[in-house]
């Protein structure tokens, strides 16, 4: 029991933690937002899979990977599909030419429902594809990376490029994907309008809890042997693998892990918003990914949802108030971070928020209490030390003086 609830919930502090922010978005937001605001918020925490997904690949892992737009984007196209074949009934689209498929195949005419887009009238085949695509392609990424022992610098780059290359293919394929524009006019989910305030409620609530389910994940892999593999590896890969460990392996599971996580989020976000497209697959997206966790703290997992929640929240209130200067006012916030608070907005608590909390319960300064503490000397051993005062093994102390 004690082991779970160390591995789970990483104690008294962690479960703490957790409980805040359980506090905060479960009942603080839901309260006092209003529905507009309380949507936002929302797609905000959909972004905030990736940048958990990010805490364990690229905190923990050492692996920076700048293509998670990819498999953000997967996730959400793989919903959408589903959200546009039941859009796209014989009723609703009969001023079509071709009736029955997704409107903007008509415009580019096609007259019949690609072979790809079928098996996505089953929601049970949606839901693997979600986790399965993704997956299955970061697997194939990895294995062709890390069992060559391609890393650092250069994988960022090939994530980079396959971010690009994904968004150039869908803004291309626009019979199949809905080109630049995506895939847009979501309305139900198995009959269940998701644009009323009461969907969009309900599926903050799941979006919420699922983030909250991939927190905890994560928190099992770091307290387990498997996380302190991939801070070993992440400090000493050379001294791991010469112990006899598979470090290709764990770090093809930790970047699926993550392109999972990215994929749920990816699906939660069509859901609330109602529309995916290629703006959020490409690399300037998958570069603000990894800002959410930098500035959240890429060594924390509560820490990259406060860093989610405060950059996009940055975004909406500088982009509503100065709308010429908001870019200059985000890159300050950006620069600020990096140069003062480099481990991030979990970095800050851990330097000031504990001692804070400390002085409001009375507790002493540890600098005040360690100075105050008398100064601890070992005694000389009564026997002496053969070595330390040169006498020679097997010598008497009276030959010694």
């Amino acid at each position: 029991m004690n082991a779970a609830y160390e591995k789970l919930l990483g104690g008294r502090s962690g479960a703490l933690g957790l409980l805040v922010m359980a506090a905060l978005l479960l009942v603080v937001f839901p309260l006092t937002l209003d529905m507009f605001r309380l949507n936002l918020v929302g797609k905000y925490l959909s972004y905030a899979f990736v940048a958990v997904g990010l805490v364990l690949c690229w905190g923990y892992g050492g692996i920076l990977s700048l293509g998670q737009g990819v498999f953000f984007g997967l996730g959400g196209y793989c919903m959408a599909m589903f959200l546009k074949l039941e859009a796209s009934d014989p009723i609703s689209t009969k001023i079509q030419s071709t009736p029955g498929i997704p409107d903007f195949m008509d415009w580019n005419q096609i007259t019949a429902l690609p072979a790809m887009w079928e098996p996505f009238h089953s929601f049970a085949f949606t839901i693997f594809a979600v986790l399965a695509v993704p997956t299955v392609l970061a697997m194939l990424i990895g294995m062709a990376m890390f069992k060559r022992r391609v890393g650092d610098v250069y994988f960022s780059i090939v994530t980079q490029a396959i971010a690009a290359i994904l968004s150039i293919l869908i803004i291309g394929q626009q019979g199949l994907t809905g080109g630049v524009n995506g895939i847009t006019d979501l309305k139900t989910l198995m009959g269940w309008d998701i644009r009323t305030d009461h969907a969009k409620l309900v599926l903050y609530f799941v979006n919420a809890g699922l983030l909250f389910g991939c927190i905890l994940f994560g928190r099992y892999v770091l307290g387990s042997k498997l996380g302190r593999l991939l801070v070993a590896m992440r400090d000493k890969e050379e001294r791991v693998r010469f112990s006899g460990y598979d470090v290709a392996s764990f770090k093809v599971f930790v970047f699926c892990a993550a392109a999972m996580f990215s994929a749920i989020g990816g699906a939660m976000f069509t859901l609330q918003v109602g529309f995916m497209s290629p703006s959020f697959v490409g690399i300037v997206p998958s570069i603000e990914m990894v800002i959410f966790a930098a500035v959240g703290g890429r060594m924390s997992l509560l820490g990259a949802v406060y860093g989610t929640l405060l950059v996009n929240f940055g975004k909406t209130y500088f982009s509503e108030t100065f709308p010429e200067l908001w870019l200059f006012l985000m890159g300050g916030l950006f620069i600020a971070v990096v140069m003062y608070f480099p481990n991030g907005l979990a970095g800050l608590w851990q330097t000031q928020g504990k001692r804070l909390m400390g002085k409001l319960r009375g507790e002493p300064n540890a600098k005040a209490a360690v100075a105050a503490e008398p100064l601890k000397t070992t005694p000389r051993p009564s026997t002496p030390d053969t070595k330390r005062d040169g006498i020679e093994p097997g010598a008497t102390l009276e030959a010694s003086k």
